[in-house]
């Protein structure tokens, strides 16, 4: 079990996170992707090391129209509904600026996906992708990312459209789209660098 602190904003991830189980769910359709915590045949679960390499702190919360998995899409879309990412304080102060951009990136927690699959096989046909070949939110490290349209900001509230997650998701980071940040800062020797 994922705990949280009090406050939603510190997560602890015991070693003991990984759950193996059949897919036993007739709900489910046959191409659907892992939604709860099944394993579709041929795909390969481990048992993951103790996650002691960083700590994370959630600096918000996601609001989303979607309370179940098997009804959130699989990737966003930027004409889809309205979600909206609540910044917590300390951190309401660091949204100075973002307005001036049409796109963020947001980055969150997976909270519900499951962290031990290694092989898997997302349209239940035995066809076997490596986790990190896919998008799929069951990864090591369940960190959804998302280019998101930026509606608007108000207050501590940053409207976009364009997310993938599950209502209550907790948010890792919040920046603008890479392609259309300059970096403000002085540059560095390394920016030039080009392949040989």
């Amino acid at each position: 079990m994922i705990r949280f602190d009090k406050a939603r904003t510190h997560v602890e991830i015991p070693a003991s996170f990984a759950v193996l189980t059949s897919r036993n769910d007739g709900m489910l359709q046959e191409n659907a992707m892992v939604r709860r915590n099944e394993i579709r045949e041929g795909e390969v679960a481990v048992t993951p090391p103790p996650p002691t390499d960083a700590g994370l702190t959630f600096i918000g919360r996601i609001h989303t129209p979607w309370t179940d998995r098997t009804m959130t899409p699989r990737q966003g879309r930027h004409d889809g509904p309205e979600c909206r990412i609540e910044i917590f304080e300390p951190w309401v102060a660091a949204l100075k600026g973002l307005e001036k951009f049409s796109q963020v990136e947001v980055l969150y927690w997976l909270d519900q996906s499951r962290r031990d699959l290694v092989l898997q096989s997302p349209a239940s046909n035995r066809e076997l992708h490596g986790t990190f070949s896919l998008r799929s939110p069951v990864r090591p490290n369940p960190i959804g990312t998302s280019v998101a349209k930026l509606v608007r900001v108000e207050g501590n509230m940053v409207t976009v459209q364009g997310l993938d997650c599950l209502d209550g998701t907790p948010l890792i980071d919040l920046k603008p789209d890479r392609c259309q940040f300059t970096p403000i800062a002085p540059k560095q020797p390394g920016d030039d660098e080009i392949a040989s």
